[in-house]
């Protein structure tokens, strides 16, 4: 051992002081390299077998949760658009009120009559907010219905395209006076009764002509959309679109005529007059 000992310092003297030993270190190290590159080759092969499985387990957790965050911002996109559109539809509504001289209210739609032979909705104003049966519901676009029933804090609207909805309008380019009659077909009004003489073709703008004083004048309620004459027959067969978006509004307008105003008005006074008798 002692003998070992000795004969390494004397190789580390001479590898330090000459360079006897650099011809031999040099050929040692050529013939020694297969053996350590052979020698390290599992544990190399083992660290890249845990790199790829790693490198694969992280890049499959990136994608998941770059799927999630796709998934979570489409939704978000969705809501965002739904809202703009909500804004939108609001928007139209409030400039169809700017352009009423009657007071409105707006309420929006809060359920349906699920019976197909009932076209009815629910709005969330009721009689706390003064609304009363017979009263015009307007949408942006024109005469949505009328409210038939009311609730302290809901109320029921018939749609004019219902089979018990009429209304009397009059045709804006000849001024001839009808009635327009619920179908009970969405998106569908029945012309009552028009003469095979009449003024009228497809095209048509139909109007609320105010009479019977149940409907204010002036209002959209539909447009022509199909004539037919049969030879014979003193009347014409004429339906219409409606003008409101009856399957997809989802707020309204509730019309408050000046008439109802003025009575309203009469009333409180006349209330006033008695208390102070």
């Amino acid at each position: 051992m002692l003998g070992f000992g000795v004969f390494s310092l004397v190789l580390v003297f001479l590898d330090h002081a000459t360079t006897w030993l650099d011809g031999p270190r040099s050929a040692l190290t050529i013939a020694l390299t297969p053996v350590v590159v052979a020698a390290n080759l599992p544990s190399r092969s083992a660290r890249g077998i845990q790199d790829t499985f790693s490198t694969r387990e992280d890049l499959r957790r990136r994608i998941l949760g770059l799927e999630s965050e796709l998934i979570f911002l489409q939704v978000k996109t969705e809501k965002m658009a739904a809202l703009t559109e909500e804004n939108n539809r609001l928007r139209g509504l409030l400039g169809s009120a700017a352009k009423l001289q009657d007071n409105v209210l707006v309420a929006e739609l809060i359920g349906f009559n699920p019976n197909p032979e009932e076209q009815e909705v629910l709005i969330d104003k009721g009689s706390e907010d003064s609304v009363f049966v017979g009263q015009p519901v307007l949408d942006s676009r024109g005469l949505f219905g009328q409210i038939v029933d009311v609730s302290p804090f809901s109320s029921r609207v018939l749609l004019i395209s219902d089979e018990r909805h009429s209304v009397p309008v009059q045709v804006l380019r000849s001024n001839l006076r009808l009635v327009a009659q619920g179908s009970g077909i969405d998106q569908q009004l029945e012309l009552l009764h028009v003469n095979a003489t009449a003024d009228i073709k497809v095209g048509d703008l139909l109007l609320s002509s105010g009479l019977g004083n149940r409907f204010p004048v002036g209002y959209p309620v539909g447009v022509v959309d199909k004539v037919n004459y049969k030879p014979g027959k003193p009347f014409v067969e004429v339906s219409a679109k409606p003008n409101a978006q009856l399957d997809r509004v989802r707020h309204v307008l509730l019309v408050f005529t000046e008439p109802r105003v003025v009575e309203d008005t009469n009333m409180t006074s006349q209330k006033s007059d008695d208390r102070g008798g």
